[in-house]
């Protein structure tokens, strides 16, 4: 694919479709002057639920994506599903292409803003690495924090049979409960970014990822980030050391 003249490229990998639009007008709103491609592989979430986390099939195609993003001239490649997110990880050791995860920068947010954090899902298999994120990123932030863990059960289901207004309301509740005793709310799906709307004034502050996320694309390409040009850089001297080993 030819690259537009004068503009970066960042490709976007999801595992669902319904981030697409959402994330597009989030780019031409905040990044304006980048090209966003996108990889999208609707198989990789369902693996992931039907395993109750990352497996290694899920592990060998988001490499490949990764991989194929830089191969064709990527500039950096944003990763858009937490529940895939310990994936990516592994995918950045392969290339040098810069790699955003959609919800660092909201685990960094979190962390600084308070020492007793909510994290809230409808899926296990989103809220475990949520979590693991937001206390890997208060370690390299020297931050001590205290991870209060709310799963909405039964909520994910009640999506897919067709009904959002009730789960919408679950998500709201636990949401409001939880913001009681905590700091700070993180949600961990970047698409419940739609309820808040109705969510309302709460005691607390409630995070959520994609904003947060292309935002931090916005100030990596305009120098601001100094914190993630390290992290970049430690990500290509680990494929560089690996490469000179083959």
């Amino acid at each position: 694919m030819k690259k537009t003249k004068g503009k970066k490229i960042v490709t976007i990998v999801h595992t669902s479709f319904v981030s697409v639009q959402h994330l597009t007008e989030l780019f031409r709103e905040l990044v304006p002057a980048v090209e966003v491609r996108h990889i999208v592989d609707d198989s990789l979430l369902a693996e992931v639920l039907r395993s109750g986390g990352v497996t290694p099939g899920v592990v060998s195609r988001m490499c490949e994506y990764y991989k194929a993003a830089e191969l064709a001239g990527s500039d950096l490649i944003f990763n858009q599903c937490s529940s895939v997110g310990e994936a990516a990880d592994v995918a950045a050791q392969l290339v040098r292409t810069p790699v955003v995860k959609v919800d660092s920068r909201m685990a960094e947010i979190a962390c600084r803003t308070g020492r007793r954090i909510g994290v809230v899902a409808t899926l296990a298999t989103t809220l475990d690495p949520t979590c693991r994120l937001i206390e890997s990123t208060a370690r390299r932030m020297g931050r001590e924090i205290a991870i209060t863990r709310r799963l909405v059960d039964g909520a994910f289901d009640i999506l897919v049979k067709g009904d959002r207004d009730r789960h919408n309301a679950m998500v709201i509740d636990a949401i409001r409960r939880l913001a009681r005793e905590v700091d700070v709310v993180v949600c961990a799906q970047g698409s419940m970014v739609a309820i808040l709307s109705q969510l309302g004034e709460t005691p607390v502050p409630v995070l959520t990822s994609p904003r947060a996320g292309v935002q931090s694309v916005a100030e990596h390409f305009s120098g601001r980030n100094g914190s993630k040009r390290r992290s970049t850089g430690a990500k290509r001297s680990s494929a560089r050391r690996r490469a000179s080993r083959s």
